[in-house]
């Protein structure tokens, strides 16, 4: 049921500037390149997206289903936070907080959502559900940004979980920013935290170069080759990210074609955006960060890391799961995520990338379900309370019997 009041109401002016600075847009000169995404988005694709947001998208439909959405808000001491809460079709199901990353929104996780709250719906197991918990990033189109430079985004989530829907013990998943988020919430509090499945895994804290194995070498090659060449967002949102954020803030052109670009890059779309996403997706999710006017606050979480403002990972003692989809940003092997983590599951996907949600929620939701399903009951635990390491191949174990997770 839509919320009320709606998460969302765009005035009819507020629109119609949005279409209008669309029809004013000031085009850049064109320049050679040998490739049309070489040096960046390419302007015959985002002309057409601007045309298209312009004159033919429809916001008010999209507007309308995203007050639809299950949204709820909570106060956290002050912080206010918006979430999307997806019942399980099974009672005492295991409680899950889904995050997501940069440039996404709540949207990319609706699909998986869906399927990780009502499996059979899909051809699942309904006893494999999740009561799922999709919270917006502050700064993040629907919540507010934090108030305070010191309050960390992971505290705020174990208390939406905990003190505010009571959930004693639940689980987690997160890619990108996200992964970061999920991994400082399980090393905070592996008492609460039952286990995380991550999609990207945080660099161990400190390592001897000697002891890095081959993989690991080529590992740490690929990463420095990819910053250079598809890094420079990142620097930029790091280090003087306020210098940007005018310009985007103020031309939606220009905010879309900042995000495009990553959609493109980071997709397993094989160079063809159509392939992963619609046009009114692409639109819908600039929309959301043009009328909150919220780019601007979406670069924190990158400077305030840079500048050790946020908590760095240094040990995750609680299982963890890395799933690693082709076209995402990196491939760490095992080893490297073992500096760090508790790994217990470690799989390869055959296709998929950085938007894995969206991309593919079928194959992530199996992942995520095949992982969790042991640690859903408490009396199949091994010794330390953790379930056997488990390979690259999916888990098929399950019982019947399931765990209360509220007092």
């Amino acid at each position: 049921m839509p919320t009320t009041p709606p998460v969302i109401d765009i005035s009819d002016a507020d629109l119609e500037d949005l279409r209008a600075r669309l029809r004013a847009t000031r085009w850049p000169e064109p320049w050679p390149v040998q490739d049309r995404w070489e040096a960046g988005t390419d302007a015959a694709e985002l002309r057409r997206l601007v045309d298209h947001w312009a004159h033919g998208y429809a916001w008010r439909t999209h507007e309308a289903a995203v007050n639809a959405l299950p949204s709820r808000f909570a106060d956290i001491d002050g912080t206010p936070v918006h979430y999307l809460r997806y019942d399980a079709e099974h009672p005492d199901a295991l409680p899950i907080v889904l995050t997501h990353g940069w440039p996404s929104t709540v949207l990319e996780l609706t699909s998986l959502a869906e399927r990780l709250a009502a499996p059979s719906r899909h051809g699942g197991d309904p006893q494999d559900s999740f009561t799922v918990i999709v919270p917006s990033l502050p700064g993040f189109p629907f919540s507010p940004q934090r108030p305070t430079l010191t309050e960390q985004t992971h505290e705020l989530w174990h208390r939406l979980m905990q003190d505010h829907l009571g959930f004693r013990r639940y689980a987690a998943h997160g890619g990108d920013l996200g992964a970061g988020i999920t991994s400082r919430l399980a090393e905070a509090h592996p008492e609460s935290v039952v286990g995380i499945h991550l999609l990207a895994a945080a660099a161990p804290a400190g390592h001897d170069p000697a002891s890095l194995t081959s993989e690991e070498t080529a590992h740490l090659a690929s990463a420095t080759a990819w910053q250079a060449e598809e890094g420079g967002y990142m620097h930029q949102q790091s280090t003087r990210p306020l210098t940007l954020a005018p310009a985007l803030n103020d031309s939606p052109a220009g905010l879309l074609s900042w995000i495009l670009e990553k959609y493109r890059a980071w997709s397993d779309c094989g160079g063809d955006l159509s392939t992963r996403f619609s046009d009114d997706f692409l639109l819908t999710q600039a929309s959301l960060y043009w009328f909150t006017g919220t780019i601007s606050t979406s670069f924190r979480p990158y400077y305030e890391f840079a500048h050790h403002m946020t908590r760095r990972v240094r040990s995750v003692e609680v299982p963890t799961a890395l799933a690693l989809f082709p076209a995402d940003l990196a491939q760490p092997p095992r080893s490297w995520a073992e500096r760090t983590y508790h790994l217990t599951r470690y799989t390869h996907l055959p296709r998929g990338g950085h938007f894995a949600a969206h991309e593919e929620p079928a194959l992530l939701a199996d992942d995520i379900t095949a992982f969790f399903r042991d640690l859903r009951t408490p009396a199949r635990r091994g010794s330390r309370g953790r379930p056997a390491a488990t390979d690259t191949v999916s888990f098929l174990g399950g019982t019947s019997r399931r765990p209360r997770w509220k007092e």
